[in-house]
């Protein structure tokens, strides 16, 4: 660390110097204007971003050297998440079919990036959403909503063996899955651009905790897939009722967890967090409970029964631990 005494000039102003090395690296000369922003925690940040508007980052792939659509879907997921507001793909001769296919499913399952240009051998996104106009809350209240859903339809097509209802809740999954990214890629970009966390209100730790929950429902949205996928795998013949009751039980008991460590995250409820916590034995007791059924049933049939059973735990089991976020995080800011 490097040590500075604070000096005053003029009887009331504070001065400190800069670090050379550090101000040579930003190439700053006499004049310059510098950015000063109070952090919440008490610290003070330099920079030389002085304008509230998003910082522009270009990003550019040659596909003479990426050969697999997949890959180039994955590294355009992977630019849009760092926080790169233009991508531009080229090709030293016409761009193939697979990889406009590529392009295009990433913008259609992204939110903010657009096709600007594009020709035989060049295709640019920019990114058409302001940040600031997406605010974390309400990103989490919809992908909340989508998830809760997608698990009480499973369990729905569960009962009714309805197939297309299984296509469904597995199709939403992309519903979550870029919701997900829009707060990873804000996450970075905050973390990068410190008055857009100010202009948002938005405290680094708040926003890394809003991402761990961000994390947490859309692996819930996956549990809800997998149900679905399990429900695809049986037979068509139905399921007694006293396995159907208990699965229902913990089902319930599973999105009750849930709802109530969304609840407990919107209104900074440490101890209602910690209530929350407390009923996951009891989810997870009612799971054994299937698999002890299940174990009756023709072994094809049970080993669906017991995967619908883990997901049914592991959904529970996670909005265990978006309570414990919350009291982490709490423990933290109320220091």
């Amino acid at each position: 660390m490097d040590i500075r005494k604070v000096q005053v000039t003029g009887g009331s102003s504070y001065v400190i110097t800069l670090p050379k090395e550090w101000a040579d690296a930003q190439h700053i000369r006499k004049n310059d204007p510098l950015g000063l922003v109070a952090q919440p925690d008490g610290t003070l940040l330099v920079t030389r971003e002085i304008t509230e508007g998003q910082f522009q980052r270009e990003k550019k792939f040659d596909v003479s050297e990426i050969h697999e659509p997949t890959f180039l879907f994955r590294l355009l997921i992977g630019s849009y998440i760092a926080g790169y507001t233009t991508i531009t793909i080229i090709a030293k001769t016409r761009l193939p079919a697979p990889v406009r296919m590529a392009v295009r499913d990433f913008a259609q399952m992204t939110i903010g990036p657009e096709v600007v240009e594009e020709t035989d051998t060049t295709i640019i996104l920019k990114d058409l959403l302001n940040p600031a106009e997406m605010p974390f809350e309400n990103t989490i209240k919809r992908m909340y909503v989508i998830a809760k859903n997608m698990h009480l339809d499973a369990l729905i097509a569960l009962e009714t063996r309805n197939r297309s209802l299984c296509d469904n809740v597995i199709a939403r999954d992309n519903d979550v899955d870029r919701l997900h990214w829009l707060i990873a890629r804000q996450t970075n970009i905050i973390l990068k651009n410190a008055s857009l966390a100010r202009k948002m209100g938005q405290s680094t730790s708040k926003v890394v905790n809003t991402y761990m929950i961000s994390r947490i429902i859309e692996r819930i949205g996956d549990h809800a897939v997998r149900i679905s996928e399990n429900t695809q795998k049986m037979p068509g013949n139905s399921i007694e009722p006293e396995l159907l009751a208990t699965i229902r039980k913990a089902s319930t008991l599973a999105l009750s967890i849930f709802d109530k460590s969304i609840i407990s995250f919107f209104n900074a409820d440490m101890k209602g967090s910690h209530r929350n916590i407390e009923q996951v034995e009891t989810l997870e007791a009612l799971c054994e409970d299937i698999n002890v059924l299940a174990m009756k049933r023709d072994p094809f049939v049970a080993v669906s029964l017991r995967y619908i059973a883990e997901s049914i735990r592991r959904t529970g089991e996670y909005a265990g631990d978006i309570s414990e976020s919350v009291i982490n995080y709490l423990v933290d800011e109320r220091a």
